[in-house]
């Protein structure tokens, strides 16, 4: 399955939520993530454009590996995630990584306000990501399979239209972060 998404700045997150109101989306959870970024022992994901870590989402833990973006309108990748168990399994899983070669890159922390919208006949999920040290950010995502991919692509550009926002951010927070870092 690919991953359909953009991510755009919000400078105002209450107007933001108000217009995705007004589009019939439904709040849903709020949650806190961490996500702590590994790099290959041999290759270097940055680049190779790919991702993974080890997330823990409200006492949950997954791994998650991201292949490279395969357009350049949106950032579609190829996602794999694997759910791990609790606190004990993500911190056992990343201690096997650590003693295979992979090293950590940045943990990334993010307050996750989810919301679920149905326009078009297309679900997505929007997501306001307050992340700590970069700013709020707006998070549409669908999800599409290879043959689907392109109308995927289509749907997400033509929801997006119907806001008022800046360019979309291409850069993972991971990237943005490090680019931030000394």
């Amino acid at each position: 399955m690919y991953e359909v998404e953009l991510k755009f700045p919000l400078a105002d997150p209450q107007s933001f939520r108000r217009r995705l109101a007004a589009c019939g989306a439904r709040p849903g959870a709020t949650i806190v993530q961490s996500d702590l970024y590994f790099n290959h022992p041999v290759r270097d994901f940055g680049q190779t454009d790919e991702a993974f870590r080890v997330r823990v989402s409200d006492g949950r833990g997954f791994v998650t590996y991201k292949g490279p973006l395969v357009d350049t309108q949106t950032k579609t990748r190829r996602e794999i995630e694997v759910a791990l168990g609790g606190d004990d399994a993500v911190n056992k899983f990343a201690e096997i990584l650590k003693r295979l070669g992979f090293r950590p890159v940045r943990e990334v922390k993010k307050r996750r306000e989810k919301h679920h919208l149905s326009w078009q006949g297309r679900d997505y999920e929007v997501a306001l990501d307050d992340v700590a040290d970069l700013g709020v950010f707006a998070e549409f995502e669908t999800i599409a399979d290879e043959a689907g991919r392109r109308a995927a692509t289509d749907a997400i550009l033509a929801l997006v239209s119907q806001f008022q926002l800046p360019s979309p951010e291409r850069k993972s927070y991971l990237a943005l972060l490090l680019a931030k870092s000394p």
